[in-house]
């Protein structure tokens, strides 16, 4: 993989879109994590204003100091990036002392607390990309987007563009190594950073992005009965989460009028 001219591509690629946009730059939600670090690296090397957001809700430690160790070394290395807090641990707990809640302990209700965090984030970080006309940049990996839609509809999955999104995440952590990612992001486990617990993307999917990769290049003219112990194991997991993700991906349904009801 030609790791130098993918970064050159991505970071023309992003001047011209906002360009042509008529936008002054972007805006990244970072994490802490490995896609949200290059994302917002990617950004910087474009020269045009970039504003990183740190939206913290309820945030691990580690998760909180990683992000700004991370936010520090860019700040140093690029004159163009402004780093901002926002804090929506107070809103997000306004909303659900609001919202009639299930049992905090059901799957469905800790799921759906989880996705309203997402859903915040998004409305901070296009408050901010409308105020100081920038686009916001989407975080998520060909993976993530396309494979098992490990996102949320309307939260991480609402952004303007989407710079690493044909890339595999095997391959989002080449790029971080060619673009000076730290260390400890590199080695972190990858989390979504949604739940109360440390839940990483493995233990939420049941299996490795690796392993998700190679059921993502099998998937077309396959299917589970082709492979045998954890092959197969990991091609249901890829197959149930992709059927279940197409919603997230296919546009809204439109109930179309016949047009003779419409004279």
């Amino acid at each position: 993989m030609q790791t130098s001219a993918i970064i050159d591509h991505i970071v023309h690629w992003l001047r011209d879109y906002a360009t042509k946009a008529q936008c002054k730059g972007f805006v990244v939600g970072v994490s802490g994590g490995v896609d949200s670090a290059v994302v917002a690296t990617l950004a910087a090397k474009t020269g045009l204003p970039t504003l990183v957001l740190e939206l913290p809700i309820h945030q691990k430690v580690d998760q909180i100091a990683r992000a700004q160790d991370y936010i520090r070394d860019l700040k140093k290395r690029f004159d163009n990036v402004e780093e901002h807090w926002v804090d929506l641990t107070r809103t997000f707990d306004s909303f659900t002392t609001a919202v009639d809640i299930g049992s905090p302990e059901e799957h469905q209700t800790q799921l759906a607390l989880a996705n309203a965090r997402s859903r915040l984030r998004m409305i901070a970080l296009y408050y901010y990309a409308q105020e100081r006309g920038l686009l916001v940049a989407g975080t998520g990996n060909k993976v993530e987007d396309f494979g098992v839609g490990f996102f949320t509809k309307y939260g991480d999955g609402g952004v303007d563009i989407s710079p690493i999104a044909d890339l595999l995440k095997t391959q989002v952590y080449a790029l971080a190594k060619e673009l000076g990612v730290s260390k400890a992001i590199l080695e972190a486990p990858p989390t979504d950073g949604l739940w109360n617990t440390d839940k990483t993307d493995e233990e939420q999917i049941g299996a490795t992005y690796p392993e998700l990769e190679w059921a993502m290049s099998v998937y077309d003219g396959h299917k589970a009965d082709d492979f045998s112990g954890r092959e197969r194991e990991v091609f249901e997991i890829y197959d149930r989460h992709h059927r279940a993700m197409k919603h997230k991906i296919t546009p809204i349904p439109v109930c179309m009028i016949p047009p003779e009801l419409l004279k």
